[in-house]
């Protein structure tokens, strides 16, 4: 089981007034083909959540969404966003050396239209598949789990964590810290 952790509440996703936030944190699942955690949708921007999830065991992080273009948004703005969604699940690839698939969807509800773009990203952060954003598809991506130890010796971000530095990340900021 997993709740999702964050609620956005922006313009057309106004989900704080009809949802809780979850309280089971960031589990991973062991499937058939690997250890998987799923976060969903807004979960998808926090990288504590990605690391969370990488550090139970995670080999690839799963970020079912719902996110596209809002109505009379400049497109320049628009495009910046989408590139920035991307961007940020696959620094989670990179940072957590673990796999990442983005699934969002096509088409329009409401105001919205979806942007799709669908991708997996391997633990460099490279694309491995990428789907489009006009129509319902399915991607399939080969994910090669020994590819994550060899990144991790590569890159040693988990143990070379300096897990005794932050503390600080329990506060809302760091001005906040009454400790200092």
């Amino acid at each position: 089981m997993y709740r999702k952790m964050h609620i956005p509440d922006d313009p057309l996703y106004y989900e704080k007034f009809y949802f809780t936030p979850g309280d089971l944190g960031f589990p991973s699942f062991q499937t058939r083909y690997a250890k998987v955690s799923a976060l969903v949708c807004w979960d998808q921007w926090f990288p504590e959540g990605a690391r969370l999830a990488a550090l139970s065991g995670a080999q690839i992080l799963l970020y079912p969404t719902a996110i596209g273009w809002i109505p009379h948004e400049p497109r320049a703005v628009a495009q910046q966003q989408r590139a920035a969604w991307e961007l940020i699940q696959r620094s989670h690839a990179v940072a957590n050396g673990v796999y990442v698939a983005s699934v969002n969807r096509v088409g329009r509800e409401g105001k919205i239209k979806f942007w799709g773009s669908s991708f997996v990203a391997g633990p460099f952060g490279e694309l491995v598949a990428h789907g489009g954003g006009e129509r319902e598809e399915i991607i399939l991506a080969k994910c090669d789990l020994g590819k994550i130890e060899e990144t991790r010796q590569s890159w040693p971000f988990l143990r070379d964590r300096r897990i005794d530095a932050y503390g600080a990340l329990l506060l809302r900021t760091v001005e906040d810290d009454t400790r200092r």
